[in-house]
Formats: C-alpha cells, structure tokens, sequence
C-alpha cells in the first residue's frame, strides 16, 4: 500500500504527497555521496597544487583537507538544492524532490539548514555511528513522513514526485453480448469516445458514487446513440460500455492482422530480419 500525505499550503489547497522512506533516501544519498567525493578529491588535489607555491608556515595539508570536507559537505547540498527547487542529483536520480511543510519550494536558507544540520549532528556517526547514525535513523522510522533531524529543523520533508500508476485492467466481452457486438455497426464512435470510456471502466473503482453512476450514464447515453442496433433489451449500461471496448479491440486486432498479411504477399520479407543479423 502506498502511503500518501495530504499537505495544505500557504493558499489553502490540499495536494497529495507521498513521503520518501529510508531506502530511497539511502539510494539517492549514496548517488550524492559519491559526487561529493569526486568534489573533494578535485579540490584537494588543486588545494595540494596551489600548497606547493606556499610558504611552509601556511594551512598543512590535513587541516586543508578538512576545511575542502566541510565547504563540499554543505556547500554542494545547499547549492543543488537551492537551484533546481529541492533536487540534489542523487535525489534527481530516485525521483525524490524536498519541499517546505506547506508544499512550497525551499529556499536557500532551508537547504544550508539541513546540510549544516547533516554535517554537524548526523555525520558524525562515522565517529560514533551507533549514536548518531542509530538516532538519525531512528528519528526517520518514527517520523509519519520520513522526516530526518535536518527536515526538522528546517521545516522540511521528502516526498516522491513519481507517482507509481496501477494497472488498470479493462474487462474483456461480457457473456451473452458477442453475437450483438459482432454485429453492431460502431463506426461513428472516434477514438476520443472510445478512450473516455476505456478510461472510465478502467478507473470506475476510483469513483464515488453518485459521479460513478452520472459519469456512466452520461457515456452510456452519449455512445448508444451512436451504436446500431442498440443492445439487446435489459443490457447494464456497464456491459454495454465494455462490449462496445472489447468488440472495437478485437476489429482493430484483426484488421491489424490482415494488412500484416496483405503486406508479407505484396512485399515477401518485409519486416523480417536478416538472415545475418538474426545470428
């Protein structure tokens, strides 16, 4: 099941979210860490080079290499994030996006907040990671969206902006309706008519009723005048919406397959590979 959050924002319209949970967020971090160590290795070794001409008194290397941790540690979040809306490339990459609590855009100060927040309280677990790490984790798994510490402070969350579609299966010729359909003369009914209703039979369940039962006798009135002969008589406006689908599937099928074959008489070996390329 899919957990998803109603937000209201600052103009008073409630949008849909689903919170990103510790695994996408583990995946898109590790993406993130690993650009931020190309960073750091790139600024260390221009830092080693720019040291040579140096006097010796000057920063020594390890401070040097601390200090280039520090700037990429916030600095890359803080910029990534604040330009592209809430996208670092790790987060770009799982489809994940961070956003104020009322829904809006972060800003500048929101994306510094959670990289100094990371840096300073949460990274430090590579020292003691069963304090930090176990805390940081642990306050994620119990929060109802997924929030880590620098989410807090910042007034933040994660939330996924792919949103997964369910197969929406349409049924197939209802018993009893095969001989009328395979009669009946459905040539006025466009594709437009044709994928509201697949629409509508695929997506029925989502409805409340009573728009399910308008919406279906809106269609069903709306594709029978354009439907001849009509239905045999005591035919549900469901079923008749499903035939009239299933009857066009099938013509579509078949009229596929005879320019199929008409094409292989005409041009023998048209669409096949060959025989070189096949092994």
């Amino acid at each position: 099941m899919l957990t998803v959050r109603v937000l209201t924002t600052a103009e008073a319209v409630e949008i849909d979210v689903r919170p990103a949970r510790l695994g996408s967020r583990a995946i898109a971090l590790t993406f993130d860490i690993i650009v931020q160590a190309i960073l750091v290795g790139v600024l260390m070794t221009f830092w080693l080079i720019v040291t040579e001409f140096l006097p010796e008194d000057t920063l020594l290397p390890e401070t040097g290499r601390w200090i280039v941790i520090a700037i990429v540690a916030v600095g890359y979040p803080t910029f990534a994030e604040t330009i592209s809306n809430g996208r670092s490339l790790g987060k770009a990459t799982m489809g994940l996006r961070v956003i104020r609590e009322d829904g809006g855009p972060i800003r500048a100060r929101h994306a510094f907040t959670r990289a100094l927040i990371g840096l300073s309280i949460e990274w430090p677990g590579l020292l003691i990671p069963y304090v930090t790490w176990a805390g940081s984790i642990s306050t994620m798994i119990a929060s109802r969206r997924g929030r880590r510490l620098g989410d807090l402070a910042a007034g933040t969350l994660v939330v996924h902006e792919r949103r997964p579609v369910p197969w929406n299966i349409v049924p197939g010729m209802p018993a009893g309706l095969s001989v009328w359909a395979s009669t009946a003369d459905l040539s006025a009914v466009d594709d437009s008519l044709a994928e509201a209703v697949r629409q509508f039979a695929a997506r029925s369940h989502q409805f409340a009723e009573p728009h399910r039962a308008i919406l279906g006798q809106s269609l069903f009135a709306e594709v029978k005048q354009k439907v001849s002969p009509d239905p045999p008589p005591g035919t549900a406006p469901w079923l008749f919406l499903v035939a009239v689908l299933a009857e066009r599937r099938r013509r579509s099928a078949a009229q596929l397959a005879a320019t199929r074959t008409v094409t292989q008489r005409v041009l023998p070996g048209f669409g096949q590979l060959p025989t070189n390329s096949r092994r």
